[in-house]
């Protein structure tokens, strides 16, 4: 197994497309993913696990059914399983999810935003 460094703003500038993870590590079962998101994403659900969003850099908002939080650079939430979520920026995000190895973006609903898993960069 190699250690190296992980330089995230080295890792961002290897991909452009929004809603779609890549991931720069592996801990235990869990991946370390970076995501570049800009406009609406889908009403979703993980029925089987948390997850964690870390702002990088932008903002992001988080919608839930009842309210919304917004999350500045160097911010995190925790989304807790089972609860719906849809993620939102008005201009382009930088986050860092950490989500167990084979989770699917969309979570519970099929959508064009689905993204293959696994995809390293």
């Amino acid at each position: 197994m190699k250690h190296d460094v992980i330089n995230f703003t080295e890792k961002f500038a290897k991909f452009s497309e929004h809603w779609s993870p890549r991931v720069i590590a592996e801990m235990n079962d869990y991946q370390f993913k970076l995501v570049k998101v800009s406009g609406e994403f889908v009403w979703h659900e993980h029925p089987d696990t948390d997850e964690v969003f870390i702002v990088i850099a932008g903002t992001l908002n988080i919608e839930f059914r009842d309210r919304t939080i917004t999350l500045q650079t160097g911010e995190m939430f925790v989304v807790p399983k089972g609860v719906e979520h849809k993620p939102t920026a008005t201009s382009e995000c930088k986050v860092m999810i950490i989500e167990p190895k084979g989770v699917v973006n969309t979570g519970d609903v099929g959508s064009e935003l689905t993204a293959q898993n696994d995809v390293w960069v």
